[in-house]
């Protein structure tokens, strides 16, 4: 995949992030709730606190004291990396 298809699919992941939580997409946030971030990835929020602890996943995360956010562009980078056509079995 090409650099320029890579931050394509990006901004298409993006926006159907925003529309997905309800966001305005003339003007969408940069950064979101963990909650939010786990309905986005259709997890847990207990899920996520487990891969941020662990470093299962490399998913980034902003924490300011107890305060947890996800930026919307990683997160959109994230399910960009974890998308497959085909599930590498030859049938």
């Amino acid at each position: 995949m090409t650099t320029q298809h890579a931050v394509n699919i990006e901004a298409i992941i993006k926006a159907e992030i925003t529309a997905q939580l309800g966001f305005d997409p003339d003007n969408p946030p940069t950064q979101v709730s963990d909650i939010q971030a786990a309905e986005v990835l259709g997890a847990k929020k207990t899920t996520l606190a487990v891969w941020r602890s662990t470093g299962r996943y490399n998913l980034p995360f902003v924490k300011v004291g107890r305060l947890v956010r996800y930026r919307v562009s990683d997160l959109a980078a994230f399910l960009a990396r974890r998308t497959a056509d085909h599930t590498g079995e030859v049938c």
